[in-house]
């Protein structure tokens, strides 16, 4: 009998590692549907995070594999890409303007932040900046390492103002009146067996042609450009069965709780007043430039808020996902920040940030 070749070998998941991700979806599930049964606004995200990272707190090992990790962010793309067919015009000349103060905004918070951390907590300037940074947490990591940065703070500043927007928000728009807690009527009709075959295939296909471009977030927005490409030319009609919708939706939340998994308790105390308190100085610079697009356009005050909103591009879209908010609107807003924190913060951390020699000392 022929062996296995070592290559199959390695690529399998372990007995650990497998036992890990039950564990991790059993939790995320239970979390989600109590949530989604509480009737309360993004259910399935926020609960599925919530206990996943919980549980992560109290010294379980949360872990969602790289190939589900892909194959949930592909599933959100096609239920975003079926909605665009129905927007996609919408709001569309007030993009330059609103994108343009997008910017400011970003470069607004993250020196307000990193301000914050450096005279309140008495970080030093490259770590300030990189945890002031919002998005692009993978390039964040890297240049944390290759500049001798506090990465275990930085970490708990991105994650908890990830976790409290991705919990927050849905609540505030929800009791302000701005949108509504019921599910959207997204594609009320569930694609054909061939359709479905179809949307998988031209999103897969998308995404690794733009993944070979280098594009960020190249699964999720290849999905999401496949799916409405067959929706828009009428190639398909309908979308994905509820059923897979949610599971998707459970998976971004898991994926959100289990960044907690790489922090010790005793290091989020540490830093907890740090995150808190550089959330609330992004969030009110960032309330500023909502104001101001509020006033200066006729985009819908919610698309706003999410798109403005200084977290995880794929929790924001979610949330688009789950609370009638415009996902073009908030794909091109959040797409763009993450283009301008991956060309600048290199380039303002060099500037701004402590020496080099202050590194390696």
């Amino acid at each position: 009998m022929s062996q296995i070749p070592q290559w199959v070998v390695d690529a399998l998941p372990t007995r650990t590692k497998t036992l890990q991700f039950l564990e991790t979806l059993a939790i995320g599930t239970i979390g989600g549907v109590v949530f989604l049964v509480a009737h309360l606004p993004g259910g399935l995200i926020s609960g599925a995070m919530l206990a996943v990272g919980a549980a992560a707190m109290l010294g379980r090992r949360m872990a969602v594999p790289a190939h589900l990790t892909q194959a949930v962010l592909v599933l959100l793309g096609i239920s975003l890409g079926s909605l665009m067919s129905r927007q996609l015009l919408q709001h569309i000349g007030a993009y330059p303007l609103t994108i343009g103060f997008l910017a400011l905004s970003t470069f607004g918070t993250t020196f307000g932040s990193s301000y914050y951390l450096q005279r309140v907590h008495g970080w030093d300037r490259t770590s300030a900046f990189l945890a002031a940074c919002p998005g692009a947490l993978s390039q964040i990591a890297l240049l944390a390492v290759e500049k001798g940065a506090d990465m275990p703070a930085i970490a708990v500043v991105q994650t908890l103002r990830v976790i409290i927007l991705t919990a927050a928000l849905p609540l505030i728009l929800v009791l302000t009146g701005l949108t509504s807690a019921s599910a959207p009527a997204l594609a009320i009709t569930v694609a054909s067996p061939l359709e479905l075959a179809a949307l998988v295939a031209a999103s897969v296909a998308v995404s690794l042609v733009i993944r070979w471009m280098k594009f960020p977030a190249s699964w999720l927005f290849g999905a999401m450009i496949g799916s409405s490409v067959l929706h828009g030319a009428g190639l398909v009609d309908g979308g994905l069965p509820p059923i897979v919708r949610s599971i998707a939706l459970i998976g971004i939340g898991m994926l959100i709780g289990s960044r907690f998994s790489r922090m010790k308790l005793s290091t989020l105390l540490r830093h907890f007043t740090a995150g808190v308190g550089s959330f609330a100085i992004a969030i009110a610079i960032s309330a500023i430039f909502v104001t101001i697009v509020a006033w200066t356009t006729h985009v819908r005050f919610a698309d706003i808020l999410v798109a403005y909103a200084p977290g995880a591009m794929d929790a924001m879209l979610a949330l688009a996902l789950t609370l009638h908010i415009d996902p073009i609107f908030v794909g091109a807003h959040h797409l763009s920040r993450f283009i301008f924190v991956t060309l600048a913060i290199p380039g303002i951390v060099h500037l701004f940030g402590r020496p080099q020699e202050d590194v390696d000392d």
